[in-house]
């Protein structure tokens, strides 16, 4: 062993600058995270309303939020005429259902309060208490025993772009929906997801009949994807047939990520 392997290792100034910098910005990251999620953590306990923003998107786990306005249309379409015997999931959408818990909260005592769950990967949205449920998409079936088949109504945003997440996903909605027989209509069903994926999803949810709509979903920060929602059921806020694509996506190639 030479002298020169036991001399201490020394930074540049310029270096030590950019260690220090990345350590200062690594705190405040932390500091501000542990902020929103006490600030979520209080209003979800206190049924004050919420909203995404207390949660930073995380590419990681490929989350792109809808906008406000896309998060509750989706949590009406859901919410109209449930009934209190009624059980709601909403699964990788954690927007989505910030907005739902939101407009039963404001509901009023007297209204009807079905109950709801949300499936979800990213543990920081336990703040809901026993509606959160941790969903592994990679074990579709791995989820409480008392949820099989209670589903009256659900939502779904498979978080990637290719037939084995859409497959996986599709596996847990038939798993979690309520069983019925003709004529009675099967659960309410909305899966939110790529343009190019409408093969996969119309086969994969031939069952519930779910068909593509004219209602283009949006995104909080935008994306690249050509975005569709498909459902199996008409109402005021979409028809069946093919949505006429803004210019936020209308020329973009997509990336293979979603929204939530």
């Amino acid at each position: 062993m030479s002298d020169s392997d036991d001399e201490p290792i020394t930074l540049s100034g310029h270096a030590l600058d950019a260690l220090k910098q990345f350590y200062a910005e690594r705190d405040a990251h932390t500091a501000k995270f542990e902020k929103l999620n006490a600030e979520a953590e209080e209003n979800a306990k206190s049924g004050k309303p919420l909203t995404i923003e207390s949660f930073s998107e995380d590419w990681q786990e490929s989350q792109f939020w809808y906008s406000e306005e896309t998060a509750s249309l989706l949590a009406k379409q859901l919410l109209n005429g449930a009934t209190p015997d009624m059980t709601l999931v909403v699964v990788s959408a954690p927007s989505v259902f910030v907005q739902l818990r939101n407009l039963v909260n404001q509901a009023g005592p007297d209204a009807p309060k079905p109950k709801l769950y949300l499936l979800e990967h990213d543990n920081r949205f336990n703040v809901f208490g026993s509606e959160f449920i941790f969903y592994d998409l990679n074990e579709p079936f791995k989820l409480p025993p008392e949820l099989k088949g209670c589903a009256d109504r659900m939502i779904c945003d498979p978080p990637f772009l290719n037939e084995d997440t859409q497959t996986k996903a599709a596996l847990t909605i038939r798993w979690l929906a309520k069983p019925h027989t003709t004529p009675e209509p099967s659960p309410r069903l909305i899966v939110c997801t790529g343009e190019r994926m409408e093969p996969i999803v119309t086969k994969v949810y031939k069952s519930f009949g779910l068909q593509t709509t004219t209602y283009e979903p949006t995104h909080a920060r935008g994306l690249s994807n050509e975005f569709y929602c498909y459902a199996n059921f008409e109402g005021e806020a979409w028809k069946w047939g093919k949505p006429v694509l803004s210019g936020e996506r209308k020329d973009a190639q997509g990336v293979g990520m979603e929204s939530k």
